[in-house]
């Protein structure tokens, strides 16, 4: 089953880091990365760009554009991982192998229902 891992973060503690703070963070996911890929277990991931530049359409018809995402949080959304998983646990234990070289980042984990791939990951 296909899992996706949502990263949440404090967006503007993230935006306050140094680039070399960044670069740090950025290597110990990395890491953590590398023998789940060379597993075959993980997919694309993706560090989105600011919730400011973010944006909405809804609406019927051809919809609204409307700036930024609208959730009440005080963490926004600001990367994924999207991961192979034989069970819910090893996609949780996953999920903590991340946030142990993160923190103060909180990980959801979601089941992926749809996914078109890409990037040769395979259909689902």
């Amino acid at each position: 089953m296909l899992y996706a891992i949502l990263a949440y973060h404090v967006e503007d503690e993230v935006l306050s880091w140094t680039a070399e703070q960044d670069a740090a963070v950025v290597a110990k996911v990395i890491e953590v990365q590398a023998p789940l890929r060379a597993s075959g277990q993980f997919g694309p991931a993706a560090r989105l760009d600011e919730t400011r530049k973010a944006r909405t359409l809804r609406g019927p018809g051809a919809g609204m554009v409307l700036d930024g995402p609208f959730a009440e949080t005080k963490e926004q959304l600001l990367g994924f991982h999207l991961m192979q998983c034989a069970t819910e646990e090893e996609a949780i234990e996953a999920a903590r192998k991340l946030r142990a070289v993160n923190p103060t980042a909180v990980y959801e984990i979601r089941p992926v229902k749809l996914y078109v791939p890409a990037d040769g990951f395979g259909a689902t």
